[in-house]
C-alpha cells in the first residue's frame, strides 16, 4: 500500500480525459494535476522547448512526493518521455505505447491511422512503435486545430465548425483501408462523436484510457495502490484558473477549483 499521490500533467486541459479515467479505475488515489495553460499548446513548439517545459512540469509534480507521473500529453510522450526517464527516478508513463498496442489488437485490415499534433506526427513515434509491433501500414494525420477547437468549445456532435475541421484533416482516410484511428492527443477524445461522423465505422482508440489501465495494472503489481485516500484531485495551472475551471467541465462533467503557480520558477 502506498498513499503518496499520482502526478498527471498536460499542456492544458487534455490530460483531464486521463484524470477522468484514473478516477474511475483508481477511486482511492490522490491525484495532483498540472495543466500548463500559460504555455499551451505544446504541439507547435520546438522539440527543445517541449523537453524543457516537460522537465519543469515533472519537477513541479515531484515536489508533492508523487509515486508515479503520467505525461497525459501525446506531444510530451512522443518527444520528451525518454529524456524525462533519464533525468528522474520517479516512474514515468506516457500515452503512446499502450494506445499503439490496443490499436494493433483492434485492427482487422492492418491499416492504422494516428491523429495527433504536428509535433507528435512529426516525431514518428507512433509509426516506429507500430512498426516494431509488426504493423505493415501506418497513416499519420496532423490536426493542429483540434486542441483549439476543444478549448474554445467547438466539440459537440452537431457543431458545424468542428465537423468541417475534422473533415478537412481526416476525411482523406476514407478509402485508405484504415479501420482504426488512434486519437494521439488527450484533447482529441472530446471530439470523438464528430470524428465518428466523418469516419463512420472506424474504431477510435483513447490514449488516456489505455494509459490509465496500464498505470493501474503497474501500481497493483508493485503493491503501490492506495487503500486509504479519498480520491481527491488537486488542480494547478500556469495561467489564470477561471478559464481552465470553466472548460474543465467539458472533460469531467463537474466543477473544480484550480490554483495558479509560476512554473518558470520551479
Amino acid at each position: 500500500m502506498d498513499n503518496r499521490p499520482i502526478g498527471v500533467f498536460d499542456s492544458g486541459l487534455g490530460g483531464l480525459s486521463a484524470v477522468k479515467e484514473l478516477q474511475k479505475l483508481l477511486p482511492n488515489e490522490h491525484i495532483v494535476y498540472f495543466g500548463d495553460t500559460g504555455r499551451v499548446p505544446y504541439g507547435t513548439k520546438s522539440y527543445e522547448t517541449i523537453k524543457r517545459y516537460a522537465e519543469q512540469d515533472v519537477r513541479f509534480l515531484e515536489s508533492f512526493g508523487v509515486k508515479a507521473v503520467l505525461a497525459a500529453c501525446g506531444t510530451v510522450s512522443a518527444v520528451a518521455l525518454d529524456d524525462l526517464k533519464q533525468k528522474f527516478s520517479i516512474p514515468l508513463y506516457g500515452v503512446v505505447d499502450d494506445a499503439a498496442k490496443k490499436a494493433l489488437r483492434e485492427t482487422k485490415t492492418g491499416v492504422i491511422a494516428v491523429a495527433g499534433t504536428e509535433a507528435t506526427i512529426g516525431s514518428g513515434i507512433f509509426e516506429r512503435k507500430l512498426s516494431n509491433y509488426g504493423l505493415s501500414r501506418y497513416i499519420g494525420a496532423a490536426c493542429p486545430l483540434f486542441v483549439a477547437l476543444v478549448e474554445c468549445g467547438f466539440y459537440k456532435e452537431d457543431d458545424e465548425v468542428a465537423y468541417q475541421v475534422c473533415e478537412r484533416y481526416l476525411g482523406f482516410l476514407r478509402g485508405t483501408g484504415a479501420d482504426t484511428l488512434i486519437l494521439g492527443c488527450t484533447h482529441f477524445p472530446i471530439l470523438a462523436p464528430v470524428i465518428s461522423k466523418v469516419l463512420p465505422g472506424v474504431k477510435l482508440i483513447n490514449p488516456g484510457y489505455e494509459a490509465a489501465v496500464k498505470l493501474k495494472e503497474t501500481l497493483d503489481n508493485s503493491d503501490l495502490l492506495s487503500l486509504e485516500n479519498d480520491g481527491k484531485v488537486d488542480y494547478y495551472v500556469s495561467d489564470q484558473p477561471i478559464r481552465f475551471e470553466n472548460v474543465a467541465n467539458i472533460f469531467l462533467a463537474h466543477d473544480i477549483e484550480a490554483k495558479m503557480i509560476d512554473i518558470e520558477k520551479v
